[in-house]
């Protein structure tokens, strides 16, 4: 047995890489789809800034990318982990279904637009963290 393990010296920094596994993930779910939204509002296809989206279309092209943008940083969470790459991708999601929770309490106040898309995506950030996980396992193999 080594002395690291012995006196769990190690255990410290693997903590810390696993708090920055998950935080790179976060980051870079925020860092793909802020830009996104500002270009689509930028071109026109979503209404300004603080104004509501209620068409239907709309809210699926929002949900779609950010469905994709929750699998990759449920991946980069996985793939960052220093052990155990599924559950960081899990505490990701978690992470997500909080912080979209509070979204969606404010959205759902605020009249942002129609009911079911901040829903969906307090329902879908476990599941989408959870893929990413997976997926980092079938790409180790392959």
């Amino acid at each position: 047995m080594t002395e690291t393990a012995a006196t769990g010296s190690g255990a410290p920094r693997r903590h810390l890489q696993s708090a920055g596994a998950v935080l790179a993930g976060f980051l870079l779910i925020l860092i793909l789809t802020i830009p996104t939204d500002q270009a689509l509002h930028a071109a026109g296809v979503y209404p300004p800034w603080g104004e509501p989206m209620h068409e239907t279309a709309l809210n699926l092209l929002a949900l779609s990318y950010r469905l994709i943008y929750a699998i990759a940083g449920g991946l980069a969470a996985a793939w960052l982990a220093p052990r155990a790459p599924v559950v960081h991708a899990l505490v990701l999601g978690g992470i997500g279904t909080v912080v979209a929770g509070l979204g969606a309490a404010a959205a759902i106040s605020a009249g942002m637009g129609p009911v079911w898309f901040p829903l969906a995506l307090v329902a879908t950030a476990l599941p989408c963290a959870w893929l990413g996980g997976l997926a980092h396992g079938l790409l180790r193999r392959g």
